[in-house]
């Protein structure tokens, strides 16, 4: 994939993230607080203080994810965000960590 392909599907990524994590706040299931700047998106949990923050890395493709228990690396393979050392898929695992985090039940 091209670069500019590359940063069209992160960016998109990255909306949908922050899109998600929104409803899910104004749905009142998880109180949590999206900042973004460029690349990164910042997902704070208001009732314990911790983040996941979440980036694009475009010299290597991927996207990256810094959560409480790691951080974790994700490369599209088949239409998927990959994780490059167990192969969970990265909306699925975003799910289990803001669980985790939240202390509550989510589905992205």
């Amino acid at each position: 994939m091209s670069e500019t392909e590359f940063l069209d599907l992160a960016e998109s990524t990255l909306d949908k993230i922050e899109a998600a994590m929104d409803r899910l706040n104004d749905e009142d299931v998880i109180d949590v607080e999206c900042k973004r700047s460029g690349n990164v998106l910042e997902i704070e949990f208001i009732a314990n203080g911790t983040r996941i923050i979440v980036n694009s890395q475009a010299p290597l493709q991927e996207m990256w994810v810094a959560a409480k228990s790691g951080g974790f690396h994700y490369k599209r393979a088949d239409g998927q965000w990959l994780n490059t050392r167990d192969g969970s898929e990265l909306f699925a695992s975003l799910s289990a960590l803001a669980s985790a985090q939240g202390g509550t039940p989510v589905t992205l």
